[in-house]
């Protein structure tokens, strides 16, 4: 089986895993992302409006908020990176590319910590995700400036081992679940 045909496969399992786990879960799924974000108040950072049923860090990304500058992505192009525009709670949303929810008004921010939403992970720091690239170019961008913390955020059912991985892919410093911390020791390789 080709490495395409493999994720392809691989993400149908994935976000049927994520769809369970998002049915099943309750109030309260960001806690964790939340006391692991303590620990960097004031940090720029850059989390994700929610899609479909991804696990959702805006009440973690709404406390952050109050300590220092939160953006979320922005989409121009396809095979670009992302931009990231500040955002606040209280921000006025409209619907952007791939029906994503971006500020009405764009102030430009550069994020330190990035929060990935994914498909699928691995616990040594793999990450699978729609196959658009977007975060891996961001990721690969962002490093060549200065340190960027990746943390990936899901449900711990959509953990896999074997991810296929490509030399393009980024490896997540850090994946955050409903449950637990995982340090994937990325950043000393």
């Amino acid at each position: 089986m080709s490495p395409a045909a493999r994720k392809t496969e691989l993400r149908r399992e994935a976000l049927a895993r994520r769809r369970a786990a998002h049915e099943a879960a309750g109030p309260g799924s960001a806690g964790v992302l939340s006391s692991v974000l303590a620990g960097y108040r004031g940090v720029p950072l850059a989390g994700y409006m929610p899609l479909r049923n991804e696990i959702d860090p805006l009440p973690a990304m709404a406390e952050a908020a109050a300590h220092g500058p939160v953006g979320v992505p922005v989409i121009r192009a396809p095979h670009q990176p992302l931009v990231f525009s500040r955002w606040q709670p209280d921000s006025d949303m409209v619907e952007g590319a791939f029906r994503a929810r971006v500020p009405r008004r764009e102030f430009l921010m550069q994020p330190e910590i990035l929060i990935v939403p994914l498909v699928a992970f691995s616990r040594e720091g793999g990450r699978l995700g729609y196959g658009g690239g977007f975060y891996d170019r961001t990721l690969e961008m962002l490093r060549k400036a200065c340190p960027v913390l990746a943390i990936g955020f899901a449900y711990g059912a959509q953990e896999m081992d074997d991810l296929p991985l490509e030399p393009t892919d980024q490896p997540l410093d850090m994946i955050v679940t409903e449950r637990e911390t995982i340090d994937t020791g990325a950043r000393l390789r």
